[in-house]
């Protein structure tokens, strides 16, 4: 396949910064990476917000520095018609979530226009590709729709560096996973390294200019997007090349970019560059980019390894019943019932306040009124999930009954 010739192609800029610098080393870092010769002023930019728990958690969701820093350049330089977006997503509410990761204070202080892409008002239109898909005509044999708000209009993306349970790290690639797909984007974890490579093409179809802004004040690893053990790194970074980002943060992080299949595929279709040798790094030398391992680990939680048995392991011939039929609200449970009730209260709370004494932890909390939401278990959580599971219990016992009395012909 051809290579994809766009400006800022192999070229990631990376920073150091601390919490004092952190607004104008934004700035310096877009620049650095060229952002204004990525993404045409005369139309409307799309900042994509990760929130990845509706919940606060280190290095999980897009953090309100790295977004109000976004926005202080692009307005400085001109750069008037910026929008926020928010996708929806089964196990996160992101009406909570922009409220407890600060988000919404920081795009009403800035006046921008916030949407969230699921509402009634913003539709959805089928998308026709440009070339094959790789997998995602299969999934959705009746055709691909993605948000009309998306065309023709910039994106920047604004992950964060972490590790995720299925595509061992999550950034650039990753954010557009929510934000063009749909409800039903789970039915795409089978192939979910083909599919964020479908999406690629998708954005550098529709969109005129694509840039990604990554924060990794705090960094993630273990069982990421959100159970997780935070680590401060004080690095940022961006790219008009969402593959190339996406390498250097995996390097960072002490993964090889080329044994993950979504940058390796991406590499060998010249969607961009993964390959770090190849990559142009500004801002901090590049061998102390390349001289950093940090040892982190792509690691499952109890919910992933279950879903992971039905995508690759010994429940696949189960994987239509089980997410793709009205059964499929048992895995948003055990998610929420995971997440919510067990993790967060037990193990992630305390995490939390931990973090809240670091040096990014207080310049969190000076955002907005100063609070942190830190929940306890959620009652409604657990209410509908003990429910869920009795429910399900009641009719697996059903089902035994069922077959019992056919088999013994018992009557009514």
């Amino acid at each position: 396949m051809a290579v994809k010739d766009f400006s800022g192609r192999g070229k990631v800029a990376v920073l150091k910064t601390t919490p004092d610098a952190v607004l104008e080393d934004y700035r310096q870092l877009m620049h650095l990476a060229g952002y204004q010769e990525a993404l045409p002023q005369d139309v409307e930019t799309i900042l994509k917000v990760n929130i990845s728990w509706q919940t606060w958690y280190p290095a999980c969701s897009t953090t309100p520095w790295q977004l109000e820093g976004v926005i202080r350049t692009l307005q400085d330089d001109g750069y008037r018609d910026l929008i926020a977006a928010q996708n929806n997503t089964v196990v996160v509410d992101a009406y909570v979530g922009e409220r407890n990761n600060k988000h919404k204070y920081v795009v009403e202080k800035y006046g921008v226009r916030n949407v969230h892409l699921y509402e009634p008002q913003y539709n959805w239109v089928r998308y026709e590709p440009k070339q094959p898909f790789l997998v995602l005509h299969k999934v959705y044999p009746e055709g691909v729709h993605i948000p009309e708000i998306l065309i023709g209009r910039n994106i920047m993306q604004l992950p964060t560096v972490k590790t995720h349970v299925f595509t061992t790290i999550t950034g650039a690639c990753k954010n557009a996973f929510g934000g063009i797909l749909g409800t039903k984007r789970h039915h795409t974890h089978a192939v979910i390294h083909e599919t964020l490579v479908d999406l690629l093409m998708i954005q550098q179809d529709i969109h005129p200019g694509l840039f990604a802004v990554m924060d990794g004040t705090f960094a993630g690893d273990g069982p990421g997007p959100r159970a997780m053990r935070w680590h401060e790194k004080d690095v940022i970074l961006a790219s008009a090349d969402q593959v190339a980002i996406d390498a250097i943060s995996a390097h960072l992080q002490g993964f090889d970019p080329l044994s993950i299949p979504f940058i390796r595929i991406a590499h060998e279709m010249g969607l961009g560059v993964g390959d770090p040798n190849q990559i142009e790094i500004v801002g901090e030398e590049r061998d102390w980019v390349m001289s950093q391992n940090w040892g982190f680990v792509q690691e499952d939680t109890f919910a992933s390894r279950g879903q992971k048995m039905i995508y690759h392991g010994p429940l696949k011939p189960l994987e239509h019943l089980l997410l793709r039929s009205p059964l499929v609200s048992w895995s948003y449970l055990a998610s929420n019932f995971y997440h919510n009730v067990y993790w967060y209260p037990f193990v992630g709370r305390q995490r939390v306040e931990k973090a809240l004494e670091t040096r990014w932890g207080q310049l969190f909390k000076g955002y907005g009124d100063g609070e942190v939401v830190m929940p306890g278990i959620e009652p409604r959580t657990a209410a509908v999930a003990l429910g869920g599971a009795a429910l399900l219990t009641g009719g697996l016992l059903w089902g035994l009954w069922r077959l019992i009395r056919g088999r013994l012909d018992i009557g009514d």
